[in-house]
């Protein structure tokens, strides 16, 4: 080949590279970057009035609007410009709709959301909807509707690669995003089968100890949150901490945001498709709220007829309804589905010849209603807890604090009252003998106001005293963390809002503590000397409780408790021990290794020792033979990967977040697992509302080059904050909506 044509050929060759780079780099520009969110300039929009969005350095919208009506508008404008596809797939996914645009993988998922008829009772919500919840709806449906009208062909590249158009936004679509959170935290329909399956097989009383509602010390009311009287802070003035605790996504699930408008002025965390904000602080008052885990579903076993729907109640033959559902399917044909409702909800669940129904205070008529927006207005106690009384669900504890120097807990959300029963297994259909009895008092569930140790601490245990007067049941949380946040609190005074941080980071299990030492002393009891377990007694017995991701003893702890958890769940019922995996496990355990009662174990330490000798074989396998080198991070590692953009060859893992290792547990303050972890940090110092501390772990944005799509990860991971802008907004970019009508 002469010079010339070689030449020829590295200048066609360059020539081509050049071409598809250019065209790459215009697709990009085209379907990814030209989408972007505009946080500058102006945009024409159906107000009252001008209303300009502030961007600070994160990408939270601060919105000064004329009215209200104007406020939520922009709200869901700019919501919809961050998290229009997150929104769309949530709608989807609470409505059963994923299998349309996802594929048959999906199609389960949309099967078990169309049989909990979450659209049908969306739709029967929105005709009782209080007016004032209708017309802030209203106003951000028209929002996030002007956005989608005016992008229909400069879309998120989500709804490019996946090939089609979101359709319009509805009120309903807002509150099937709200069922989508309330079914998140009420699922207490799956333990009831895991334990109705664990009494068939075994001992009643010993599956009763496993599934207690208590632990062994109960710590004050609330959940993953605090108040601190003025007492014990530097300014004299209340302390607030929310971090609530959610599975992983990406974006994550809040948005932060600031409303301004005549009435209004409050900031914090929204959710992507609802108007107002949830927890945060506005002039007067700062609110934390998360799940309060009692139990608001129960599961009745029918006799019916699956051929007619006709089933018993009482003696009489009853007519259940048939709502017939169609499945779309992408690629595949649809799938057609009919479902029958009795009189205590849908036929949900078939386990052999059983039929079960299940009745949820979600789909009780008139039930939804959406508070938030009279929250966020709450000057004082008194107009908070009013606000809150409306809270349907999901069953949530409310921390408070006030300017005034109060600080203040309640429990609310529709809570069954059950006559007779607990609601912990599946029950008689057909008797009438498992009727709620109405729902219990607003001013009987458990609340706490101004207590004399200046504390309220709150890590999702239970909250309901012994002598409570109607049953409990729910999957409560040990009292660890509680435990744990108490203690630091307590230890000392002059607290400020960045303190605070390291109480959220806490890695400290008391549980995997005296677990480790249970495991130590069994060893040191029998005088055992075995060359394969010495080096793993010797971590042990040094370690201090933390559970850091750079140690081994967390892992060796972990490994050794999923041992001793199914040994005791197969004492309780043979074969089924690897289905126990409740809240209350850590606590029952422990009691049943402080008492050792008679009936379980011939020799607990014996039962110990075959745990630890399990736990050490099986870290062997996974992470080498010699323990000193083994990592806890390295089992406790995440992945959050973007839902479409993680499925792209080569380029998909840019998108991602991880897999990286972390360090907490469960029973940690800082709760991280492999299915969750704190969705939000907030510290409110209301001496100074501009010392207050926020933000979210991975970034507002979902759109994947914008500049805020994971720009709060590091410091997120690290514990670190970012100061809660309110009356000083350092504004990097201003949007300004001009009024055209």
């Amino acid at each position: 080949m002469t010079h010339s044509l070689v030449a020829r050929v590295v200048k066609g060759i360059n020539i081509a590279i050049a071409i598809l780079l250019v065209a790459g780099l215009a697709l990009v520009y085209w379907y990814v970057w030209r989408p972007l969110p505009e946080r500058s300039g102006s945009i024409d929009a159906p107000l009252a009035a001008d209303a300009t969005v502030s961007f600070d350095t994160h990408g939270e919208p601060h919105i000064h609007a004329a009215s209200l009506d104007d406020a939520f508008f922009v709200q869901g404008y700019v919501t919809a410009q961050d998290r229009l596809f997150q929104m769309d797939a949530l709608r989807r996914f609470a409505g059963g709709s994923l299998a349309e645009i996802l594929g048959p993988g999906l199609v389960e998922s949309d099967r078990e959301s169309r049989k909990l008829r979450l659209r049908r009772i969306a739709e029967e919500a929105y005709v009782t909807l209080p007016a004032a919840d209708r017309a802030a709806f209203a106003a951000y449906t028209r929002g996030v509707n002007q956005f989608i009208a005016t992008h229909l062909h400069n879309l998120p590249v989500e709804f490019t690669l996946l090939n089609y158009q979101p359709r319009p936004w509805s009120t309903v679509d807002s509150l099937l995003l709200c069922l989508h959170m309330y079914r998140s935290l009420t699922t207490t329909w799956k333990d009831e089968i895991v334990k109705h399956n664990l009494m068939a097989r075994g001992d009643r009383a010993k599956v009763e100890f496993l599934y207690a509602v208590r632990g062994m010390a109960e710590a004050s009311a609330g959940s993953n949150g605090w108040a601190i009287a003025g007492s014990h802070t530097a300014s004299g003035k209340p302390l607030l901490s929310s971090d609530m605790h959610l599975e992983y996504s990406l974006p994550g699930i809040w948005y932060m945001m600031h409303l301004e408008a005549p009435g209004l002025n409050a900031v914090g965390v929204a959710l992507p498709g609802a108007p107002g904000i949830v927890v945060g602080h506005n002039q007067r008052i700062a609110w934390g709220i998360t799940n309060l885990h009692f139990d608001v579903q129960d599961l009745y076993i029918e006799k019916l007829d699956d051929r007619t729907g006709r089933y018993l109640f009482r003696g009489q033959v009853e007519q259940a309804r048939a709502e017939r559902e169609i499945i779309r399917v992408k690629g595949k044909p649809n799938v057609d589905l009919t479902t029958w409702v009795t009189r205590h909800g849908p036929i949900f669940l078939s386990e052999g010849d059983e039929r079960l129904a299940l009745r949820w205070t979600a789909a009780e008529p008139g039930m939804l209603q959406y508070p938030f927006l009279d929250i966020d207005r709450a000057r004082n106690w008194r107009e908070f807890t009013a606000a809150i009384a409306r809270l349907p669900g999901p069953g949530s504890n409310f921390v408070y604090a006030d300017v005034d120097g109060n600080i203040g807990y309640h429990a609310a959300g529709v809570l069954p009252r059950r006559r007779n029963y607990r609601g912990d297994v599946p029950v008689d259909g057909s008797s009438g003998g498992f009727e709620w009895d109405g729902y219990i008092p607003f001013d009987e569930l458990p609340s706490v106001y101004n207590p004399p140790s200046g504390l309220i601490v709150s890590a999702n245990q239970n909250t309901f005293p012994e002598n409570f007067p109607y049953p409990v049941n729910g999957n409560f949380a040990p009292p660890y963390r509680a435990q744990q946040i108490r203690a630091l609190l307590s230890a000392r005074g002059g607290w400020r809002a960045q303190d605070l941080l390291a109480v959220q980071k806490d890695i400290y299990s008391a549980f995997s503590h005296f677990l480790a030492g249970q495991l130590v002393g069994a060893y040191q009891k029998r005088n055992a000397h075995n060359p394969g377990l010495d080096g793993a007694v010797g971590l042990l017995r040094v370690w201090n409780g933390q559970m850091d991701k750079d140690l081994a003893a967390p892992f060796l702890v972990t490994l050794a408790y999923q041992h001793v958890r199914r040994a005791v769940a197969e004492n309780a019922s043979a074969a089924t021990g690897l289905a126990y995996e409740f809240n209350m496990a850590p606590a029952v355990v422990e009691r049943l290794l402080r008492e050792r009662p008679a009936g379980w174990f011939g020799d607990y330490d014996e039962m110990l020792l075959r745990a630890l000798a399990d736990a050490v074989e099986e870290g062997r396998r996974m992470q080498g033979r010699d323990p000193t080198r083994w990592h806890y991070g390295d089992y406790l590692r995440i992945a959050i990967n973007n839902p479409v953009l993680h499925q792209v060859p080569l380029a998909g893992k840019y998108f991602d977040i991880g897999p990286v290792p972390m360090s907490g547990s469960s029973t940690t303050v800082k709760q991280t697992t492999q299915a969750l972890e704190p969705s939000m940090r907030m510290n409110a110092d209301l001496g100074d509302w501009e010392r207050s501390l926020f933000n979210i772990p991975i970034g507002q944005s979902g759109q994947i080059l914008s500049s805020h799509y994971k720009d709060q990860w590091e410091d997120f991971y690290n514990a670190r904050s970012y100061p809660m802008q309110y009356g000083k907004v350092d504004a990097k970019s201003t949007l300004v909506f001009r009024a055209t009508r």
